[in-house]
């Protein structure tokens, strides 16, 4: 009996395919994209641009133009920047001059490391100014707000657990403020198990 629904033609694809294709874009759609599903479909299957993320902060521009210029000539990089301090914030737009060099960058590039970090590469849309800027709370990307593990490629501490650090700190120092004036009767000798801090005073006969 033949079904009265017709398969598409991708989902046929996906049946037969052993290996999946490596010039895919992930499932990911950007939130802040103005249009529809299949409008969004339809600018990735001719976009000319990627999305690059997990980069160093400190990888450059020429570094990146020496990787990406492997796939095909390149128009331009956008790098993208704390929106507070514009310094490089870990992810990049590269836009080549054809469609087929954005494919064979999916396939031949991502993964591959950089400054000791795996890049990842994603098809995206097109680059819209404002989009260089991270969407952090403190002005990075926001995956760098939340964590908790000490990176120092990616600037150290996430901003959240910079701040809880900053807060250990404060109460620390208040807690322990050194003492400015020593109370009436107070020695100044310390004497512990590892012997006096200071040398002892002359003892009067």
């Amino acid at each position: 009996m033949v079904s009265e629904y017709p398969v598409s033609s991708t989902l046929m694809e996906d049946a037969f395919t052993i290996v999946p294709r490596l010039d895919r874009p992930s499932t990911y759609k950007d939130h802040q994209y103005h249009g529809s599903t299949e409008q969004w479909d339809s600018d990735l299957s001719k976009t000319t641009t990627l999305y690059v993320g997990n980069l160093s902060f400190y990888t450059t521009e020429e570094q990146l133009y020496e990787i990406f210029s492997k796939a095909g000539e390149i128009k331009r990089i956008i790098m993208g920047l704390a929106r507070n301090t514009k310094t490089p914030c870990g992810f990049c737009f590269v836009e080549y001059y054809t469609h087929g060099n954005a494919l064979e960058c999916m396939k031949y590039v991502n993964g591959t490391k950089l400054d000791d970090r795996i890049i990842r590469t994603d098809l995206d849309p097109g680059f819209r100014e404002g989009r260089q800027f991270g969407r952090g709370r403190s002005g990075g990307q926001v995956r760098d707000e939340y964590r908790q593990e000490y990176d120092e490629a990616r600037g150290g501490w996430g901003h959240m657990r910079a701040k809880q650090e900053e807060e250990r700190q404060r109460q620390q120092d208040e807690s322990y403020e050194a003492i400015a004036t020593v109370p009436t009767g107070a020695e100044l000798q310390i004497n512990s198990r590892l012997g006096p801090s200071s040398p002892p005073r002359d003892s009067a006969y």
